[in-house]
């Protein structure tokens, strides 16, 4: 409609009318059109005052501030001096951008033109240091402020919570309320805030009631929202629950808040269903609602909850970043990492947490070529790039094995000058450990600055899979001297260790440490220990410890007992680990194509076959493994059977020929075991190679 009645003011001929125009830059502005005020702005033939004020407040206020900005640096050029209406735009702008020094220099400028009297203006002033975290700027202006408003004490006590001074904020608050001075809405959220950071629940529900007595309706203005985060950041979620059914349908962002709220502590099925439920009373949710239930649903793996609320986005027309990265974000947790990329190939114009959700998306899903490909992408087109995108493009190098890819990361790390954080360094550590450079790692690990459990954890696994169970064991010893309480994936760690080294005894020991820090062991910790023990022969041990918990057991830790009855020969076993993994119905086909195996070898090729009819049966199939080595620069990527590299096959099997007959010279057992699968040995490959290699030559 809007632009109709433009259209009829351009052809009654009012179109150069700068009042007019000056009505029509609101307009566009009020309804986000910048490129439609932009193009009504250029085309006035007069720019006073009132129209430049117009098109700055149009930037500013729709989220533009750097391009409001470039239209002052144009009014000043053109000789036009601000009034306190443009300085008011200006300082959010200037607060919105951080840039303190500008921000100054507009301060200074409403000083020497006499205009900082203005009660609205101080105020944004006020909100303009605090939004440069510059709050000795804010009390100096609140402090030369002699009748202050209600607007003014809330504006301060909001800049010290922003600034993470809540104490300075509730005194504040005190001398408020001694100065006589009434409070309103927004004074009680930002009290209710620094509050819940403070972690003072007994004043912020006397706060709650300072609310119901001055009967503040908390329904139409967000302290209803706001009361709701205070309990949740208390974990008080029925008094949440209360809240939203006290404020009913009145306030979108209450069910907003809830959902929010469910999402945050974990309780994804109550999200969903709270979701639903908004939509069933016809409230229409917002980027925010949207965006927290994707999560929940990513958190829960429902992708068909999640396809809904994609399909929901789609037919409202939803063009936000915040949920179409939260979509992104879904795909790639719920493994349909294909789809998560299509969202991403239709964004035009993709920001750094865009490309870093997909990136990230990519190397969760062990698709390290593509994601770093990705991170390339970005690199050479001078994409501005994040501790993030470094920490991705990192787990990217680790999950491949790309050792030269990880190296140039760290070093663009360094040149760049970079703040390096504890996240960077653990996955830095991990990196070097996965590609074999154990000595890098270490380095990385005794230079950093400051170590959690996560970073002594990830330096014990490097141990562990490079085999020195003796270093691993020392630096624990030596966290836990550092006063660093261990956690499960330590635990988890250091008995991988100990299963790389087959060292029993220390496996033992370390499995029943955990009960000494409080810790009850997980499914990978029985897997672990199980592993260990068959591998080393004591099956029967391995049993009375799957049989002697009370809780459930997984299809991975039957599956460790399963491979060392294997190992050991015990058939005896076999059929009972088969019973229970037949009642599990688990989709792991590594299991039932061990246990296959396992009746090929033995001879029984009727339970042989069973055991594959049941995989049909179920919709599984094995998928192949693959490995990937890193030669000159390049990553090769080889599964088994590959016969892409014929020129090398020959000289690779005969390798491994030679291999196996040093390893057994030297007293070591090497499993030779052929299989109904294909997954037989490699001089068996070789045969069948060499066979058709000979095949083919007759034939010619």
């Amino acid at each position: 409609m809007g632009r109709k009645v433009h259209g009829r003011i351009l052809r009654s001929g009012f179109g150069p009318d700068h009042v007019i125009g000056t009505s029509l830059l609101s307009m566009y502005g009020e309804f986000g059109c910048l490129n439609d005020a932009r193009k009504v702005f250029d085309e006035m033939h007069v720019r006073d005052l009132v129209s430049w004020s117009s098109v700055i407040a149009c930037y500013v206020e729709n989220g533009q501030p750097q391009g409001g900005l470039v239209m002052l640096r144009g009014m000043v050029y053109e000789g036009i001096e601000l009034d306190s209406v443009t300085m008011l735009s200006v300082a959010e702008a200037c607060g919105k951008v951080g840039c303190l020094k500008l921000a100054k220099s507009v301060h200074g400028y409403g000083i020497r033109k006499e205009m900082v009297g203005d009660a609205s203006l101080r105020n944004s002033l006020i909100v303009m240091y605090s939004q440069c975290s510059y709050l000795c700027g804010a009390k100096g202006v609140f402090e030369g402020v002699g009748d202050r408003s209600t607007s003014c004490w809330t504006s301060m006590i909001s800049s010290c919570n922003q600034n993470g001074c809540f104490e300075e904020a509730i005194d504040a608050f005190r001398k408020m309320q001694e100065s006589g001075v009434e409070v309103n809405e927004v004074t009680m959220i930002s009290v209710l805030s620094c509050c819940a950071r403070l972690g003072w629940l007994k004043e912020g529900m006397s706060v709650h009631s300072f609310i119901l007595r001055r009967e503040m309706n908390g329904a139409d203005l967000d302290i209803g929202p706001a009361l709701m985060d205070f309990y949740a950041a208390f974990w008080k979620i029925s008094s949440c629950e209360k809240l939203l059914h006290l404020i009913g349908n009145s306030s979108v962002v209450s069910w907003n808040t809830l959902i929010s709220i469910y999402a945050h502590e974990g309780l994804n099925k109550e999200a969903m269903v709270l979701f639903a439920r908004m939509l069933e009373k016809g409230l229409m949710p917002d980027p925010f609602s949207l965006a927290s239930s994707t999560s929940a649903s990513a958190d829960a793996g429902s992708i068909l909850f999640g396809q809904q609320i994609h399909g929901h986005v789609m037919k409202r027309g939803f063009r936000d970043e915040f949920v179409q990265n939260s979509l992104m974000d879904m795909y790639s947790k719920c493994g349909f990492v294909d789809f998560a990329y299509a969202i991403f190939d239709k964004i035009r114009e993709k920001s750094i947490v865009t490309w870093n959700c997909m990136i990230s998306g990519f190397s969760q899903n062990g698709i390290s070529v593509e994601a770093l490909k990705l991170f390339d992408e970005m690199y050479f087109n001078c994409i501005d790039i994040n501790d993030v995108t470094l920490l991705s493009a990192i787990q990217a190098c680790s999950n491949s094995g790309y050792l030269e890819k990880g190296k140039w990361i760290h070093h663009k790390l360094i040149v760049s000058g970079m703040q390096r954080d504890l996240y960077i360094d653990t996955a830095l550590v991990d990196m070097y450990a996965k590609s074999g450079d154990l000595l890098t790692a270490k380095v990385v690990f005794d230079n950093m600055a400051e170590k959690s459990v996560v970073s002594w954890s990830a330096m014990i696994a490097a141990y562990g899979i490079h085999g020195q169970l003796t270093s691993a064991t020392t630096l624990f010893t030596k966290m836990v001297d550092s006063h660093i309480k261990p956690n499960e994936i330590t635990f988890l760690n250091i008995l991988s260790a100990c299963r790389h080294a087959g060292s029993v005894e220390k496996g033992k020991f370390y499995f029943d440490l955990m009960k000494d820090y409080g810790m009850v062991p997980n499914a990978e910790h029985f897997a672990s220990i199980v592993d260990l023990l068959s591998r080393a022969g004591d099956i029967n041990g391995a049993y009375e410890i799957i049989k002697s918990t009370c809780l459930p057991i997984d299809a991975s830790t039957w599956g460790a007992l399963l491979n060392g009855c294997r190992i050991h020969g015990r058939m005896d076993l076999i059929n009972n680990i088969h019973k229970e993994l037949r009642e599990l119905r688990t989709d792991d086909t590594g299991h039932y194509t061990l246990l296959s195996n396992i009746y090929a070898e033995g001879g029984n090729w009727y339970e042989s076959r069973k055991v594959r009819s049941r995989m049909e049966g179920l919709g599984l199939k094995k998928v192949p493994g693959f490995s990937s080595i890193e030669i000159d620069k390049k990553i090769y990527r080889f599964g088994a059977g590959d016969t892409s590299s014929e020129w090398q096959m020959k000289e690779i099997y005969m390798f491994l020929e030679n291999f196996q007959s040093l390893a057994q010279e030297q007293g070591c057992d090497v499993e030779c075991h052929g299989t109904m699968f294909g997954t037989s040995v490699f001089f068996e490959d070789y045969r069948q190679y060499n066979l058709q290699r000979e095949t083919r030559s007759c034939i010619l």
